[in-house]
């Protein structure tokens, strides 16, 4: 193990079972995670990924939504540290033949399984799933509840970029009603010391949660120093809450032009997938103040992190 991993989990990582939100987590924990993914991040730069730390581990992946960046680094993040890897989707599995989730997992930690990384569709299920199993639970999102590795990697991405997270003035832009990532977003940065705005369409901003809210584009990133994108979530909207998605895009689609006259400086975050040309045009994506990849390679390294905290990781770096 190398002395600088030494020093970040010496007396700062409490102990912890599962990882099912970010609400709950305080902003010592946090901070000692980011540190920890940093330091794991130097694994992702070396010839020779693999490292023997989470050797003889089985972690299942059980995914009941699709997911592409979340489902593949939690897989590359176990293998990059030498753990053993089953991918669950409910699409050809005993669930279409009726199995509850609850049999499901029972049946998976019955497999000598360590750790279980589950995605669904209903909010609550990581956490109920936490209270019924004996290996840590691990949220890859859930509903509209939270994503709290996201969360984590847009708090990494950030801190690599400013140094810091603790006085940036950070806005979440877009469909925050269904947005997971906002809900975790917002705690994580509030917890860091960052103040974060919310800004969409009136029937878009939950007003359960405390934060600034705007409805107009302009007043929502002026002068910010962080501005995360959210995806319009079609398959979640029942009840018309947009009018037409170029009239969304007129009103808070995130442009170029739009990011030089009101946050010429701001990095500009989306945490995916992304509808081009509606809530964030390609120029953006493509462009300098874009930290997109970054998110992606963090998230493994956040991931890692994770697994590393949960499972006890005992070889070395």
């Amino acid at each position: 193990m190398t002395r600088g991993l030494m020093t970040v989990l010496k007396g700062s990582l409490k102990s912890v079972r599962d990882f099912t939100a970010l609400e709950g987590i305080n902003a010592e924990e946090l901070a000692a995670l980011i540190d920890l993914a940093e330091t794991l991040k130097d694994v992702l730069e070396r010839p020779i990924k693999k490292v023997p730390t989470l050797r003889g581990k089985a972690i299942a992946n059980v995914f009941f939504e699709p997911s592409t960046r979340t489902r593949n680094s939690f897989e590359l993040a176990a293998k990059y540290m030498s753990a053993d890897v089953i991918n669950f989707q409910s699409s050809g599995s005993s669930v279409e033949k009726g199995e509850t989730l609850w049999d499901t997992a029972r049946n998976l930690a019955a497999m000598a399984i360590d750790a279980v990384v589950i995605r669904h569709q209903v909010a609550g299920v990581p956490g109920l799933l936490a209270d019924l199993l004996d290996v840590p639970v691990i949220n890859a999102g859930d509903g509209m509840h939270e994503h709290p590795t996201q969360g984590l990697l847009d708090l990494l991405t950030v801190k690599a970029h400013y140094g810091r997270i603790g006085g940036l003035q950070v806005a979440i832009v877009g469909d925050v009603l269904h947005s997971r990532v906002a809900r975790s977003d917002l705690w994580g940065f509030t917890k860091m010391g960052a103040a974060v705005r919310l800004v969409g369409p009136p029937n878009l901003l939950p007003s359960e949660l405390e934060a600034p809210m705007t409805s107009n584009l302009e007043d929502g990133i002026r002068g910010c120093d962080v501005i995360q994108v959210l995806r319009l979530q079609h398959e979640r909207q029942t009840s018309g809450a947009v009018p037409s998605m170029r009239e969304y895009r007129e009103r808070f689609g995130v442009t170029r032009e739009r990011l030089e006259k009101w946050a010429p400086d701001a990095l500009v975050m989306h945490p995916g997938p992304q509808n081009r040309g509606v809530e964030i045009d390609s120029e953006v994506l493509d462009g300098p103040q874009s930290a997109v990849l970054s998110q992606v390679q963090y998230g493994v390294a956040v991931r890692m992190a994770v697994l590393y905290r949960l499972l006890g990781g005992t070889h070395d770096i």
